[in-house]
């Protein structure tokens, strides 16, 4: 199964995080192996071929002192943490493993929330990845009939509780993106595709807000004022990774800008604040909230 595999890669990644600078043998990396996944040693063809893999998934190189014959990932923790997808990953298969791990004693102490979409395909979908192979899906959109797409997988995304496939689409002749709850059938075909050099999901996305592609538009600047409380709030999690604190008006409200591409999500989001947050610009952007919390006011009147 793929997903044992992304399993054993991630354990992999953790152990040698938790071994430090100075690392680990591989006959001590198959002691805990073995403590970990029972039966027999980590045999040295399965750990180089897991290394390979951690180094094209995670973009996590495993490096060999060869002075000491020990393994070991450079900088430890930093490295994984300047990647925000991959610690991320890391975080959700450790705390899963505890919880397959303790399921009788903490079963009934741990909540997390579930992503449906992320339990039938997304392991297909990586896999697709891996292999580069192209893949037909048969997709519903909310509106409307099902509709069959062939598509090359260059990425998947997670946003609000929900997993995207980023994807060429053959029909659409561009980059679409399908929620994988809405995908009715997925298969990967035997026909490869060539992924474009130098493509990374988080810069394709990175003037975007939530799973809406660029179509051409550039970003503009969003001025924001919130109360003190929010800004809090918004110091900790970041509404964009372009989002820059302005400091305070004069009355101790304060003034955040970020440069991105409005877009449905975006609204959303904004109007999410309530009257925590004001769009002071740009003036469509600003219309658009406006709009949408006056509709909600009219439903409610």
């Amino acid at each position: 199964m793929v997903s044992e595999l992304i399993d054993k890669y991630i354990w992999l990644v953790q152990t040698l995080i938790d071994a430090g600078p100075r690392g680990l043998s591989l006959p001590e990396i198959s002691a805990r192996w073995c403590a970990r996944y029972g039966g027999s040693d980590y045999p040295r063809r399965s750990f180089n071929n897991h290394r390979e893999a951690v180094a094209e998934i995670f973009g996590i190189d495993i490096a060999c002192n060869r002075a000491t014959n020990r393994y070991y990932i450079d900088e430890g923790e930093s490295a994984v943490d300047g990647r925000e997808s991959v610690n991320w990953l890391v975080n959700t298969f450790t705390v899963n493993n505890l919880l397959t791990l303790g399921k009788e004693r903490l079963s009934d102490r741990v909540s997390v929330e579930d992503i449906p979409s992320g339990q039938k395909y997304l392991t297909t979908v990586m896999q697709a990845m891996l292999d580069d192979r192209k893949m037909v899906l048969r997709y519903r959109r909310y509106m409307g009939e099902p509709e069959v797409r062939h598509i090359h997988p260059y990425a998947v995304k997670e946003f609000a509780k929900r997993w995207y496939v980023v994807a060429f689409s053959e029909e659409a002749g561009s980059i679409r993106v399908y929620a994988m709850d809405r995908i009715l059938s997925l298969e990967a075909g035997e026909e490869k595709f060539r992924m474009p050099s130098g493509f990374r999901v988080d810069t394709f996305f990175e003037d975007s807000y939530g799973i809406y592609p660029p179509e051409g538009e550039p970003p503009v600047l969003v001025r924001l004022r919130t109360t003190a409380r929010e800004a809090a709030y918004l110091r900790d999690l970041p509404l964009h990774p372009s989002q820059t604190f302005l400091g305070e008006d004069s009355e101790g409200r304060s003034l955040f800008a970020l440069r991105v591409i409005p877009n449905p999500n975006l609204v959303m989001e904004l109007c999410r604040h309530g009257n925590r947050l004001e769009v002071l610009e740009p003036e469509p952007l600003r219309a658009q909230v406006v709009q949408e919390l006056r509709n909600a006011l009219e439903m409610y009147e």
